[in-house]
């Protein structure tokens, strides 16, 4: 019985370049099919149906043909090339501030750059919300009042607090301030993998 077709064009492109790239791999090693069907235990029938597309390759076929190649089974069935990994979400303004979304995913922890340029004169407006949030000051004066501290920090320096406290953070002076902010809406927290040991 012929095989229902997939629909699906970018994964009938890679079936059906698996037969020519077995052949040729075959071809340059310089294997006939009765040597591979002894290494595999496959017929040369099914190994010449492969090569030619008259047979849909699987895992039970391609593993032992890979191991008798002694190839990585990724080259028999070419994997796509990684897409792109750059985050391309636009830039949000909100309350003065630009925003640059580091992460691409709805829900759970997101990342973000800020960037607010400095003498606006904002008033400090504190507010609560449920979630957590992390600091980190790439450049410039970051004020940040919670509760009942007033700190301003620099580079290099962070800070992470509960959000259900009053707080608010902004530039400390005239001059712009960039930092990274991480925020868990449902109060996810900050897990340092490795600490340095104490004296």
């Amino acid at each position: 019985m012929k095989e229902q077709a997939q629909g699906d064009p970018e994964l009938d492109a890679v079936i059906s370049g698996v037969g020519p790239r077995l052949r040729r791999l075959r071809k340059d090693r310089e294997v006939t099919l009765a040597a591979l069907s002894a290494a595999t235990g496959i017929s040369v029938s099914t190994l010449s149906r492969l090569e030619s597309g008259g047979r849909r390759p699987s895992l039970e076929l391609l593993l032992p043909i890979a191991r008798a190649h002694e190839v990585p089974l990724d080259e028999l069935i070419g994997a796509p090339p990684v897409g792109d990994p750059r985050v391309r979400a636009e830039p949000v303004v909100r309350h003065g501030r630009t925003m640059f979304p580091l992460t691409a995913r709805p829900g759970g922890l997101q990342a973000y750059k800020l960037v607010q340029q400095g003498g606006t004169g904002e008033r400090p407006d504190l507010r609560t919300h449920e979630g957590y949030e992390w600091l980190y000051v790439l450049s410039g004066r970051l004020r940040l009042r919670l509760a009942d501290h007033d700190l301003v920090m620099g580079p290099g320096e962070a800070a992470e607090f509960d959000t259900r406290l009053p707080h608010w953070f902004g530039p400390a002076g005239e001059e712009t301030v960039e930092f990274l902010s991480l925020f868990g809406p449902q109060g996810e927290r900050m897990h340092v993998i490795a600490r340095p040991k104490a004296d």
